[in-house]
């Protein structure tokens, strides 16, 4: 899968099959002993996109075992760090609603379901922001499975690559109310300059008392292409026939803490490794995970 200036794409293709990808680890996490996460979304959602090395994933038929190429690590780690990650992002939510704040933006939303299976408090607005056939596909499957929002879910269907700031506002997103934002999983999927373009346009929108939870892969001096390849080659290990490989986009990119700072946010960072510990989960840190050990979580408070 190449990536070009106006690629489109659904659940089954391109960026959106990551979506899925993400989706059948939280599935595979919720389902496992001693889970830090629960969505019970998960699992259905992936089945109803119907790609099969997932959908067997998630329905328990693919079972990794150690072998010389690291399958059942592989998969601990994947859901592992699917699932510290997953909880990452809800408790910024849900710490943002408990200091008052009640608009959220999920950007490039994909099979999250955090509007569905959040305790909202009342009054929370949810905005989910992604490509017109996602937002279509995610919205009559959870019709079709009879699950309600538990908070006012509407829906933005625009590219990012669009001006999906005036669809934001469209929609009824109110610039005077502080705004929860989360760009999970985004950034290396957005050439450099649109990663900029991104948090200058959150920062635009964004009253004080905002917050923004993110995370990044800091220089490492490994081009963007070797960390797509390792990434592929893990899911790979577990039988994957997908090739996600060709998603990632090359360059230079801005530092997230510095860019975030020198526009007015309060930012805090920290290793995703030091998450795990957190959750009561184990990273194993060696030399084979340096990727994955530089991954940086991100959270911004404006003014």
């Amino acid at each position: 899968m190449t990536r070009t200036d106006q690629d489109s794409w659904d659940l089954a293709s391109s960026v959106g099959a990551t979506a899925t990808m993400v989706a059948a680890a939280r599935a595979v996490a919720s389902a496992g002993t001693d889970p830090i996460i629960n969505d019970s979304f998960a699992a259905p959602l992936v089945r109803a996109v119907g790609l099969d090395f997932f959908r067997r994933l998630v329905d328990g038929e693919i079972v990794a075992t150690e072998t010389p190429d690291g399958g059942e690590r592989d998969l601990q780690l994947v859901t592992d760090s699917i699932a510290v990650r997953t909880r990452f992002f809800d408790d910024f939510f849900l710490n943002g609603a408990r200091d008052g704040i009640r608009q959220s933006v999920i950007l490039a939303a994909g099979l999250d379901a955090r509007a569905y299976r959040l305790s909202w408090p009342p009054g929370s607005v949810v905005y989910e922001v992604d490509q017109p056939k996602v937002i279509q596909f995610k919205s009559a499957t959870m019709s079709t499975l009879g699950a309600a929002p538990s908070a006012d879910r509407r829906t933005v269907s625009i590219d990012l690559r669009e001006d999906w700031p005036a669809a934001l506002r469209s929609s009824g997103f109110d610039v005077t109310r502080p705004t929860s934002w989360s760009a999970e999983g985004l950034l290396m999927y957005l050439p450099p300059e649109a990663q900029d373009r991104l948090f200058d346009n959150i920062t635009a929108l964004s009253a004080p008392g905002s917050k923004l939870a993110t995370e990044y892969h800091p220089d490492s001096g490994v081009a963007m292409s070797e960390r797509a390849a390792e990434f592929n080659q893990r899911w790979a290990n577990l039988g994957c026939d997908i090739d996600m490989s060709g998603l990632f986009f090359e360059g230079e990119r801005s530092n997230v803490v510095d860019y975030l700072s020198d526009r007015g946010w309060q930012v805090t960072a920290r290793p995703r490794r030091d998450l795990f510990a957190d959750y009561g989960r184990v990273f194993p840190d060696d030399d084979e995970l340096a990727q994955m050990r530089n991954i940086t979580t991100v959270i911004a408070t404006l003014g």
